[in-house]
């Protein structure tokens, strides 16, 4: 679904892919929270939030594609991206329906203003069961992953994050997590780097993939100031592993 074309004569109108009933209806069942300024999705695993090189559709165009036909809209669509989730991770992830939402959204998580608690499977238990992590993240670009060090180091960033066991389940341990900065991979490196890489997490060191290519690290709860009522709205993503 591309919205960039516009039709022949009318330069103002853009042209989305028409969704199918089934994507309209999938849509609609996933929506945890709307207004007029604000939509809350729950992400599926391997969707992406935002265009990028791989060129798949993105869930903000997808959006504005479902938008304009369930509204009846004729003219174009904004749908903002203040903050996103990893590809292959699931959960609730905010999208902005106004610029006045997104930007205000965009300083939010800017400055750290939002409350994040994930919910991740991991291969061990954390020791000790509940605590904080504390490291410096340098990212390396070129394999898109990022190292922890306990120390500061040249170009690293500060990370800070709490955890704590939730409980074991069959075969791994379900624990919650409360992102304190937002750094890339920050869940996923720090976890690895106490020895409790996420479940399907091979690039942070899991011993086997999921089969569909996802880790198993869900956006559980997020916290934030509405962008015009300025009162907190918190809102919670039901989870699509089964384990959890």
């Amino acid at each position: 679904m591309t919205a960039s074309s516009t039709r022949a004569g009318s330069p103002h109108r853009p042209v989305y892919r028409t969704p199918s009933q089934e994507e309209m209806e999938d849509i609609a069942s996933r929506i945890l929270y709307e207004d007029n300024h604000v939509l809350v999705l729950n992400k599926r695993p391997g969707e992406i939030v935002q265009g990028d090189k791989t060129g798949d559709e993105p869930l903000a165009e997808k959006l504005k594609a479902f938008i304009a036909l369930r509204d009846g809209k004729p003219g174009q669509v904004f749908m903002g991206v203040p903050h996103r989730l990893d590809r292959p991770v699931s959960g609730a992830v905010i999208l902005a329906k106004t610029s006045k939402a997104l930007e205000r959204l965009s300083r939010t998580f800017r400055e750290g203003g939002a409350g994040k608690i994930y919910w991740a499977l991991t291969e061990k238990s954390p020791c000790p069961q509940e605590g904080e992590i504390h490291s410096w993240l340098t990212r390396n670009e070129k394999q898109n992953k990022s190292y922890s060090s306990p120390v500061p180091c040249p170009g690293a960033k500060e990370a800070l994050l709490r955890y704590r066991l939730l409980r074991p389940t069959k075969s791994y341990f379900l624990v919650e997590i409360e992102l304190l900065t937002g750094r890339h991979h920050q869940i996923r490196c720090q976890l690895a780097s106490i020895g409790c890489p996420i479940k399907g997490d091979l690039k942070y060191g899991a011993r086997r993939s999921n089969p569909d290519g996802s880790i198993s690290l869900h956006a559980r709860q997020i916290t934030f100031i509405h962008p015009t009522r300025k009162e907190p709205v918190t809102v919670t993503a039901p989870t699509p592993m089964e384990d959890m």
